[in-house]
């Protein structure tokens, strides 16, 4: 039988709320989420790991976690880009969420131009859902992926975090690299 995966689970106070941070025995980030969305994010960990697939404890995430986050939050935006993650999830939702953290800070680009990035322009739908699978919001920023009409379109964490993030990141104006 294979090996419980063993996660921690820290909070972190935000301007927009509390942060869930869940990282692994090496530090990694596998999930990042709202309080306000825990059960959607223990859906989330059950559906990559399986229901018995791993355990979830509280404990304090890594310093260097914490830092870049708090960092990202007072301003320094860059802080979170090389937070290491690992994930589960097929290997077309790990392209999309590869291809997520490539789209700079403070711009936005639609799920067309995302599918099209990864080379399967016609996977909108197929892009749309693995950004909505992504279990490391914020740090895999799908939040900077709008619609095609450059409106605010769903976003895990609720329509009012996404827009506040996208101001944060833009000096409270939001670019749309499609423009």
């Amino acid at each position: 039988m294979p090996e419980t995966l063993r996660l921690f689970l820290d909070r972190l106070d935000t301007p927009i709320g509390t942060m869930l941070i869940v990282t692994d025995g090496e530090g990694n980030l596998r999930a990042l989420d709202w309080s306000d969305y825990e059960t959607r994010m223990r859906a989330l960990l059950r559906r990559h790991y399986g229901e018995h697939g791993f355990s979830l404890e509280a404990a304090t995430a890594p310093p260097r976690v914490t830092r870049a986050l708090q960092q990202y939050f007072a301003g320094k935006l860059t802080a979170i880009d090389a937070l290491p993650v690992k994930t589960a999830g097929t290997p077309f939702q790990r392209e999309v969420w590869d291809a997520l953290r490539k789209i700079p800070c403070g711009t936005t680009t639609s799920y067309a131009e995302l599918a099209a990035q990864i080379g399967r322009p016609a996977a909108v739908r197929a892009v749309g859902s693995a950004n909505g699978s992504n279990p490391i919001g914020l740090v895999v920023p799908c939040h900077r992926v709008i619609g095609s009409n450059g409106a605010l379109t769903g976003y895990g964490g609720g329509i009012h975090r996404k827009s506040w993030l996208l101001r944060h990141e833009s000096g409270a104006r939001v670019t749309n690299r499609l423009r």
